[in-house]
């Protein structure tokens, strides 16, 4: 059973102290490795007829990433990834590990500005109304991993808008598949620069990640659902434009 609770809005008492430094400064496991989401990546990088892949959220390139470029090392029409992720030890480490695949772009920058990020006041109404994995964790944690998002953007110093750089730079209008598997709170800024992509992979659609872009595609007309599991990690979901 989901957990509800209240959070209030003064929100001084939801205050997470990260005094070790930012989580971001850490290389962390990958999440989608050797799993059903993990095969279905690589299968669809092989075999469908596609030329640019967008990956959101690559992190060191041993997970997600690493399914793509198994797929597409074997894809006669030789596709494209583009690689985004915003700390700089996790891009260090992908940069490195695929500095010799050249269909591998691998970018530096926050997907979205900080603009767009959503308000903590978002943050405590999906909590308190929406059941997902999220409300194990707590008001006060999640929204310290929010304000600690923004301040690794903030302070970084990465380019900002990467979605609209890298279409830019490639001139790309709509990319052939996109997986988003960012930060916990860019995914619906992210899901309407994206929108119009043959295929919409979502990650963590049982969270506030892609739960809101899960629900719209499965109401879209121009998209049907390829496939879905809502019980590995916090689930996930594949979309294909009709």
């Amino acid at each position: 059973m989901f957990k509800y609770f209240v959070c209030a809005i003064s929100i001084i008492g939801c205050y997470t102290s990260f005094s070790a430094g930012s989580e971001l400064d850490r290389i962390i496991a990958p999440e989608i490795k050797n799993d059903a989401f993990y095969d279905i990546i690589c299968s669809l990088a092989k075999n469908e007829s596609i030329k640019t892949i967008l990956e959101i959220g690559s992190s060191n390139g041993e997970g997600s990433t690493e399914a793509f470029v198994q797929g597409i090392s074997q894809n006669p029409q030789h596709p494209t990834l583009f690689c985004m992720e915003i700390s700089k030890p996790r891009f260090e480490a992908l940069k490195k590990h695929y500095q010799h695949t050249p269909y591998v772009r691998c970018y530096n920058v926050s997907s979205i500005s900080l603009e767009y990020f959503p308000t903590e006041d978002v943050i405590i109404s999906f909590l308190n109304t929406t059941p997902t994995n999220l409300n194990m964790y707590g008001c006060e944690r999640v929204l310290g991993w929010l304000r600690q998002d923004m301040e690794y953007v903030k302070n970084s110093q990465v380019p900002q808008h990467g979605i609209e750089l890298i279409k830019q730079e490639n001139k790309i209008k709509f990319f052939d598949m996109v997986l988003i598997d960012g930060s916990e709170f860019t995914g619906t800024a992210e899901f309407k620069l994206i929108y119009g992509a043959r295929f919409i992979l979502l990650d963590d659609i049982n969270a506030f990640k892609n739960y809101a872009n899960y629900q719209t595609l499965l109401k879209d007309p121009l998209y049907e659902l390829v496939t879905q599991d809502k019980t590995l990690r916090n689930g996930f979901a594949i979309f294909k434009k009709k």
